[in-house]
């Protein structure tokens, strides 16, 4: 039967009216408790569902409360979340600063959250104003440097497009994985380190040295620091046990930029600036004496000729010397309903290298919308393309004589390396390669095509007053393609052997992960609260990389078929690893909070891939200011809390297999075993760490400290050893060792000043590190060096994990030598200082500065100026014993020398910047303009283009072997990209 027209009117008309009855919309208007102002940007939820908006320039909002709905909560960074009835029409709110954080919400598990105020483990957070607020740096992984208490972050070095080793509360693994997991939206991205195949020209892994020292750039470089929200750095198992076993060296929780219900907000940013090396060593003055000395009559004569035409250069600053220009322009459009919201940036950051033909392009697109279904289920997209190009140039160590500063280490100012009038560079007869002609014709690129992209589903199964049940799920897909290029002409001094060379390699890595959770809220009563999470994991890896070299190029041709001779290379690596995890958090009158939970975790690259390893956590926090007997009311929180935990660390790719070589036997192909043996009962490291700590805020929060004592224990090392000769082979993976990390960590919040017109802040963080060797089941071995003459990173039983050690001569008989330890790269400890002075709400100066106390590096840059006798003290004699520095250093046969400390104190970041007042009108909402610094400032007594470098840093793939660089050798100097300093002008306006 259908209804007439009159009829479905008038149902129109009833269910328009319930739907009338069945919500209200609720306005009001939010504002400073202290001074009354306007808080622009305060996100306002009805409680218990997933509809909300946020607060529009002048603090007012608007939203519709279902019927039955009686609470909507308030938050806003930096301020105390404030709860209120929605019964009547208008609800005004006065928020008050949050100086300590204590209502900032904090991941605590893989989909769970916790204040701040009742949090039991260390988490650090970095928000987009500490990441890029003050100066923005070239890379995302540069930017953290300075930002993490309990972090030793290495620039690898200068190389334009990043290349930073992270080191989360020490040693995690000598050989396996010993960076973080870096996680974004949810999506576990890669961010290894890819070789170019530069090792064919340079040799730098020969002389007993595997570690791959090609220089790559770590893939978490692609990353738009622009783009972030905030960032959680799990620095210890108790904190990031339910991440497994890819959780051994911390995790960098990233949460990217969403939309805010309300009106369309278009923000265009725009950089200019220029960079300059930050420091040159100088070149030795000759005279004809010493040109003599050093090396003959024919070059005293062309020394004395130079000399006469005024022909003596200073080959370092016409290398070095050069000043980039940074352009780095970002849009971004953000905004929604409130059922859909969304954000869009396009960002491109160009920056020219110190050296001719080096830089950086970076270009990304990005695209997060949020939409909800109904008031139950809600789905979030995230999405980001980047593309990148990074001209890196050749430095760093080679064994060849090919590289910028080996080459230029034993070139002297007064031979003439240029052009002559018909375009051909002149030979270095002083060694194999002319860097100019070097830097003006080889190639050396990393091209980049990224796609990251993964789905949230939130759904409410089940809600009333006193439980709230839900499914949360996350995919995840982080693809890249890099290909590089390392192309050197024929026409190159050191290519008349080879006539050319052209390496190029393809590399495509796919990961995905899904996550799946139930997730229980369950409040008995006011004071007593239960959170249960169970939720099963999946990630897969596949990588892929193919490398061929081909040389005896055809006159100017680069094809890869265009040669005489091709070698091909191809490395593949897949895994699966899945986990399964519950836990369970209990917080107890808003004071007491307990946790507990266990994941079963396994991996294809363990020896037995159906076992699961079990991780447990626990952890506890009791707040005493919560208590009812507490009285002191200048004493706002005193938190005590401790926890542990364990994590893994799986073993590396092929470990457990015996693999196999390509050999060629007159003429004919096949495949030889190769001389590492494979180990089927290999297992994953395993990491356990007890931490405990105290939390207290005073003032109001104005004055918070947070100090941490941890104890990290790693069982099973994964090691290298060599099995019985019987086998015929001569390596083998094993767990052949324990390692343990003690520390301290101490962060002070202050807020000296806050008025309504001027407020200062000031974070400051210390933080120390001692590892320990506890058992090593095999005989003690160097690593990351180049042997005991020169010093060399050595790993033994009862020292520090990061000693160095080397010969010196034996002070009861010099004729002979002894092996000592010289040295640690472990600082002794760190500092940081972040201050913030705002005047009238218009005028910030920001800046941070970096105090790393101690911590040695093997400094063979000046090994290799003194054997060139180039050194710019070489003729100095510094102790007045009548022997000239250079050869004083040359003869002592001790390799103390190389072993200096890399102490030193850098301002990090400095920007200064003030917001235009801008009149109330549609369009434009906001103007500023800013000048900032990055690493303008550094005092140390390194002798060195920059002490925080390392030539075997990064989280580098070996695509021979399948064996990444170690985790403990940084601070190794070899002719290095010098670092640079940066300063930009800045200019935003917002619509």
């Amino acid at each position: 039967m259908f209804l007439s027209k009159s009829t479905l009117m008038v149902l129109l008309l009833i269910c328009s009216t319930y739907m009338l009855y069945a919500q209200q919309n609720v306005t009001g208007r939010v504002t400073d408790a202290s001074f009354g102002k306007p808080i622009p940007g305060v996100t306002v939820r009805v409680a218990n569902t997933n509809r909300g908006t946020i607060s529009d320039a002048d603090g007012r909002y608007t939203i519709a409360v279902p019927s039955g709905s009686t609470q909507l909560t308030f938050s806003f960074t930096g301020y105390k979340t404030k709860t209120a009835s929605a019964g009547s029409g208008t609800v005004n709110i006065a928020m008050e600063e949050d100086f300590a954080r204590l209502d900032e919400v904090v991941v605590t598990g893989l989909a769970t959250t916790v204040k701040r105020s009742n949090l039991a483990n260390a988490v650090a957070t970095i928000s987009a104003r500490d990441l890029a607020g003050t100066a923005p740096a070239q890379t995302f992984d540069a930017a953290l440097s300075g930002k993490i208490p309990g972090a030793q972050i290495t620039a690898n070095s200068g190389a334009p497009g990043g290349g930073i080793s992270v080191k989360m509360r020490g040693i995690t693994s000598v050989f396996s994985n010993s960076q973080p997991l870096y996680v974004i939206d949810g999506i576990f991205v890669n961010s290894v380190a890819v070789p170019a195949g530069l090792n064919d020209i340079t040799a730098a892994a020969s002389a007993g040295n595997p570690n791959n020292q090609d220089n790559p750039s770590s893939r978490i470089a692609d990353l738009n620091p622009a783009d972030i929200e905030s960032i959680e750095i799990l620095k210890g198992a108790s904190a990031a046990a339910l991440y497994g076993s890819k959780a051994a060296a911390g995790v960098v929780l990233i949460t990217t930029k969403r939309g805010k219900t309300g009106r369309t907000n278009i923000s265009v940013n725009q950089e200019t600036g220029f960079v300059k090396v930050r420091h040159l060593l100088g070149q030795r003055v000759f005279t004809s004496e010493t040109a003599l000395e050093t090396y003959g009559a024919p070059q005293q004569a062309e020394f004395l000729a130079a000399q006469a035409a005024g022909k003596i250069y200073d080959y370092e600053k016409e290398l070095y010397g050069e000043t980039g220009l940074v352009l780095n322009t970002n849009l971004s459009v953000s905004g929604g309903s409130e059922k859909t919201t969304f954000y869009f940036s396009a960002n491109r950051r160009a920056e020219d290298g110190i050296i001719k033909n080096t830089g950086y392009l970076n270009s990304s697109l990005r695209l997060n919308i949020d939409h909800r279904i109904n008031d139950r289920i809600s789905v979030g997209i995230t999405t980001n393309y980047v593309n990148s190009s990074a001209d890196r140039g050749l430095t760093n160590n080679d064994n060849n004589s090919v590289t910028y500063g080996v080459a230029l280490a034993f070139t002297p100012g007064f031979t003439d390396l240029h052009k002559d009038e018909l375009g051909n560079y002149k030979p270095n007869n002083y060694s194999a390669s002319n860097f100019l002609e070097t830097r003006d014709k080889m190639t050396n690129n990393e091209a980049v095509n990224r796609f990251t992209t993964g789905i949230k589903l939130d759904a409410r199964l089940q809600q009333n007053d006193k439980t709230t049940t839900r499914v949360v799920m996350n995919a995840g897909v982080d693809y890249y393609n890099l290909k590089t290029a390392a192309i050197f002409p024929a026409s190159l001094q050191f290519m008349a052997a080879l006539k050319g060379a052209s390496i190029q390699g393809s590399t495509n890595n796919l990961n995905t992960n899904l996550n799946g959770y139930l997730i229980n809220n369950f409040n008995p009563s006011s004071k007593l609260s239960f959170n249960t999470t169970i939720g099963a994991t999946l990630e897969t890896g596949n990588f892929e990389n193919i490398l061929v070299t081909s040389t005896q190029l055809i006159g100017t041709q680069t094809n890869l078929d265009q040669a005489g001779a091709t070698t091909a290379r191809q490395f593949r690596q897949k895994y699966r690893d899945n986990g399964i995890f519950a836990q369970e958090e209990i917080v107890i009158m808003d004071a007491f909070t307990l946790a507990g939970g266990i994941r079963f975790d396994r991996s294809t690259n363990n020896g037995d891939y159906k076992k699961y390893y079990v991780y447990p956590k626990g952890a506890v926090s009791w707040n005493l200011a919560k208590m009812a007997f507490w009285h002191m009311s200048a004493i706002n929180s005193l938190k005590l809390r401790a926890a542990f935990g364990q994590s893994g660390n799986v073993p590396p790719y092929g470990s457990k297999f015996t693999q196999l070589i390509g050999s060629n036997t007159g003429g004919f192909p096949g495949s030889l075993i190769d001389n590492q043996l494979g180990n089927p009962d290999i297992r994953p490291e395993k990491q356990s760490e007890f931490e405990t700590g105290i939390d207290i805020a005073v003032l109001d929060g104005r004055v918070s400290l947070e100090a941490t004592y941890y104890n990290k224990k790693i069982n099973d090392l994964l090691l290298r050893r060599a099995p019985s000769p019987s086998t015929g082979f001569t390596a083998e993976w094993a767990n052949a060792g324990d390692l343990r990390n003690r520390g301290i960590e101490l962060g002070l919040s202050l807020v000296p000043i806050n008025a309504k017109n001027i407020r200062w802040t000031s974070n400051i963080n210390w933080w120390r590190n001692r590892s320990l060797v506890t058992k090593l089941s095999i005989d003690p071995f160097a690593l990351g060096a180049f042997g005991n003459s020169l010093a060399t990173f050595f790993l033994e039983q009862g020292q520090p994990a990061t000693q160095i050690k080397g010969s010196i001569p034996d002070p009861r008989d010099p004729t002979t030598n002894v092996f000592v330890a010289l040295g640690n790269s472990e600082p002794k400890f760190q500092m940081s200082f972040f201050n913030e002075v705002q005047v009238f709400n218009n005028l910030s100066l920001r800046f941070l500065i970096h105090w790393k106390k101690g911590g040695d590096n093997i400094n063979l840059t000046r090994y290799l100026t003194d054997i060139g006798g180039t050194s710019p003290d070489f003729d100095d004699d510094k102790n007045g014993n009548g022997v000239k520095d250079g050869p004083e250093r040359l003869g002592s046969g001790s390799a103390s020398i190389f072993v200096q400390d890399a102490g030193y104190v850098r301002v990090r970041e400095i920007g200064l910047y003030y917001n235009i007042p801008v009149p109330n009108n549609k369009f434009l909402r906001a103007v500023r303009v800013g000048v900032s610094a990055n690493n303008w400032f550094t005092w140390t007594d390194y002798v060195g283009y920059d002490p925080e470098v390392s030539n075997f840093g990064s989280n580098t793939i070996n695509t021979t072997t399948s064996r990444g660089s170690n985790g403990i050798s940084t601070g190794v100097d070899v002719t290095p990209f010098p670092a640079s300093k940066r300063m930009s002008l800045h200019v935003g306006v917002d619509f």
